[in-house]
């Protein structure tokens, strides 16, 4: 089994909340997420790398029913009592298939950018499957990723982040999310969920969301506005306060508490 190289953060003084482990999308790594989102103040926080990802070892996936399976495996030996997943993208959807396949292992779901149905690009399938036009498939998903008023140097350290992960991986990932489809399931869905979207998000719109808010019974709905699908990394500020929002407004644990490392 893949041990998943992750960042934890907690705070000093231990509390009954849930702790909340963040989730990257396709071809990411614990750097999709913005430094004030993996260090939020107050909260437990587990970021790891997926599979193949990151400076995690193994091999990545190739469908998101295999990656919610590592995450419940990471859950499990890390012995961390009724998480909250917030999941980016594909993150996303294994946050769901979670929620649909093992609820009463979780507290609740956060769901970024995310899709109860994901197709991924034709032109990005065929792209990733060579290493040769490998970087212009990161660069076309990184360009779609961004709003157009997000720094020039955010863009370029996110490609950046994205080149490092191994090309079949990536390949693998976008397939993972071409085959996802929760459409006629999410409605089942009853831990408390949290759904934030960039209303300039070209890669799952809006409308994605709206769709997931529509069907999950209380699940709250924020767009995020000059946000693109890289939310997290573009308005961090704004992704931490909903997400303490969220997690405020969670009942207590019981008194069985995470047993921490890191």
């Amino acid at each position: 089994m893949t041990v998943m190289h992750h960042i934890f953060y907690a705070p000093q003084n231990p509390n009954r909340r849930p702790s909340l482990i963040l989730i990257h999308g396709a071809g990411g790594s614990f750097l999709s997420w913005h430094p004030r989102l993996r260090r939020l103040a107050g909260e437990t926080v587990y970021t790891p790398d997926l599979p193949g990802h990151g400076e995690s070892g193994g091999a990545g996936k190739n469908s998101i029913g295999e990656y919610a399976r590592d995450v419940l495996a990471f859950i499990e030996e890390n012995r961390i009592h009724k998480p909250v997943i917030a999941g980016h993208s594909m993150g996303g959807a294994i946050a769901l298939d979670l929620a649909l396949d093992a609820p009463e292992k979780l507290s609740g779901i956060a769901l970024l950018g995310a899709g109860a149905k994901l197709r991924a690009s034709p032109l990005i399938l065929e792209k990733t499957k060579s290493p040769d036009t490998f970087p212009e498939a990161a660069a076309l998903v990184n360009q779609n990723s961004f709003s157009p008023d997000a720094p020039k140097d955010l863009l370029r350290l996110s490609n950046e982040n994205m080149l490092k992960t191994n090309p079949q991986t990536f390949h693998g990932d976008f397939l993972a999310c071409d085959s996802f489809d929760a459409m006629e399931r999410v409605a089942s869905i009853r831990l408390p969920t949290l759904i934030l979207c960039g209303t300039r998000d070209a890669m799952t719109p809006p409308k994605f969301s709206k769709f997931l808010a529509e069907q999950i019974p209380g699940a709250r709905l924020h767009l995020i506005e000059n946000a693109g699908h890289m939310l997290a990394l573009e308005q961090p500020e704004v992704v931490a306060r909903l997400l303490k929002e969220f997690l405020d407004g969670l009942p207590p644990l019981s008194s069985q508490q995470d047993s921490m490392q890191a």
